[in-house]
């Protein structure tokens, strides 16, 4: 489904039929001459307009390498016409086309030379496109910039394609929401506490209602019923729910009503003083959750345990592998959007010499590298250091590596890569071989169906060509089936 304020996906920007619709007094592109306007200049055969700057040429306006260079007695500004820019007619541009502004194509850096090494603003031969790159023509609105999309004001970048490095295959993007779980439209938790006290109320207890109910509440309208039904029969909600539920049904249900960062932190205390440790649910959290998130849960967990998260941590663990657990439970990683290609093939260089490149491995550089920079930093470091060294990151971690630092490293990698496929094969894993991992596939279903479920569902399918929803129908039964499906949300 599409988010407010999103363009529904597919076909062009704006959602129009046929090409791009200029708004009524736009320019229209005509082909060899500039249209007349009225109360612009009257048009003569054969140029626009007559008499001194430009001399009237056969087949309308000339193309000028560069741009449109300022003459004197140049097309002067007209009231309701073209602004000019300062200092008479367009400015040409040293170099060419400008550095990226606001409202133009995003992320596209120019090349030598000017755009596409092309003189003028980017059309063949140096000719002008309609209208005046990020600057609506009259009558239009601005066009709001939405990340890749195309800007209609810009025409087609013409002969040049900007060379440089091959961008390393991000995972795609998909606008708007990506849960399976909504709001329920006026949910109301007094009404809701009540269906529940129902299904538990005499004897026996109503599955199926609490199923239907759950399943159908968004997080922050699940959590809220706690406090309600205390409030309406003295009881607590959670303890009732004990009494009537049992084996991985009420483990699933009790997760549902806890708000994520609380639900994190109790993960993350059961992964540490449960009976082992459970070094992959430390690192799939603290390396999936962001910086705001890490902090709130951190907090949560001295509020909750009395003792902090890293403290935890450092007496159940040690050497490389927790040193990797502190570095990313400080919630410290950068998250800028941007991304410094001569700072990646830096990073990259650093781990080919910390690795491959060395005797032993220096795992505290990668350490410092995989949990400080952003993620799209990384994945373009990822795709640097298999240009230079023709072998993939994970490779080489798992040969320089081993035990729990290299499967740490490992996933902390998968995630940033592309955080649905890492949780996709988590869940196949968990689901694979003889007995579920029921613990994992829990924490995963409940605390991605409102961030992700939707793109895990689609690298499931295309990592192991079934559905998430099959899987999980031949690998679990009864009620706690039915309330993972719910979670799910469909089959692919």
């Amino acid at each position: 489904m599409s988010y407010p304020g999103y363009p529904p996906a597919g076909g062009s920007y704006p959602p129009a039929s046929g090409p791009y619709q200029q708004a009524p007094g736009g320019y229209p592109p005509q082909p060899g001459a500039y249209p007349p306007q009225g109360g612009y200049y009257t048009p003569q055969p054969g140029a626009f307009p007559p008499g001194a700057g430009y001399p009237p040429q056969a087949g309308g306006y000339p193309p000028q390498a560069g741009g449109y260079a300022p003459q004197a007695g140049g097309y002067p500004p007209q009231a309701g016409g073209y602004p000019a820019a300062p200092g008479g007619g367009f400015p040409p541009q040293a170099g060419g086309y400008p550095a990226a502004q606001p409202g133009t194509y995003p992320n596209m850096p120019p090349a030598a030379g000017g755009w596409g090494a092309q003189p003028g603003f980017g059309a063949p031969g140096g000719g002008m496109p309609q209208g005046y790159p990020g600057v609506p023509a009259p009558g239009q609105q601005p066009m709001p910039v939405y990340p890749g999309a195309p800007n209609p004001s810009m025409p087609g970048y013409g002969g040049g394609v900007p060379t440089g490095p091959t961008p390393p295959a991000a995972p795609a993007v998909n606008k708007g929401y990506r849960g399976t779980i909504k709001d329920f439209p006026g949910a109301d938790p007094l009404r809701d506490v009540e269906v529940l006290r129902k299904a538990m109320k005499g004897f026996g207890t109503d599955e199926n209602a609490i199923i239907e109910l759950l399943g159908s509440r968004s997080n922050k309208q699940r959590v809220p019923l706690k406090a309600a039904y205390k409030t309406t029969y003295g009881k607590d909600l959670v303890s009732d729910l004990k009494s009537e539920l049992r084996g991985n049904f009420e483990s699933l249900v009790l997760a549902m009503l806890k708000a994520p960062a609380h639900f994190d932190a109790s993960e993350l205390r059961e992964a540490i003083s449960g009976a082992g440790t459970d070094e992959a649910c430390l690192i799939e959290i603290l390396s999936s959750r962001s910086n705001a998130e890490i902090r709130e849960i951190t907090k949560i967990y001295k509020a909750e345990y009395g003792k902090s998260l890293e403290d935890a941590i450092s007496g159940d663990t040690s050497g490389h592998f927790r040193r990797l657990l502190v570095s990313l439970s400080q919630g410290n990683r950068d998250e800028k959007e941007t991304v410094d290609i001569s700072m990646a093939k830096q990073d990259a260089q650093k781990l080919h010499a910390a690795g491959e490149n060395k005797v032993g491995t220096d795992e505290s550089q990668f350490n410092a590298i995989l949990c400080a920079r952003s993620k799209p930093h990384l994945r373009q470091v990822f795709h640097e250091y298999q240009q230079m060294c023709g072998k993939d990151i994970e490779k080489s971690i798992c040969g320089e590596m081993s035990g729990n630092v290299e499967s740490g490293m490992v996933a902390v990698v998968k995630c940033i890569k592309n955080t649905p496929a890492y949780f996709a094969e988590r869940l196949h894993k968990a689901m694979q071989g003889a007995g579920t991992k029921d613990r994992t596939l829990i924490r995963i279903m409940v605390s991605r169906s409102e961030v992700d479920m939707l793109d895990i569902r689609q690298e499931y399918l295309r990592l192991y060509g079934k559905s998430l929803y099959t899987a999980i129908s031949g690998d679990t039964s009864g009620d706690y089936k039915k309330l993972l499906l719910k979670l799910c949300g469909g089959s692919d």
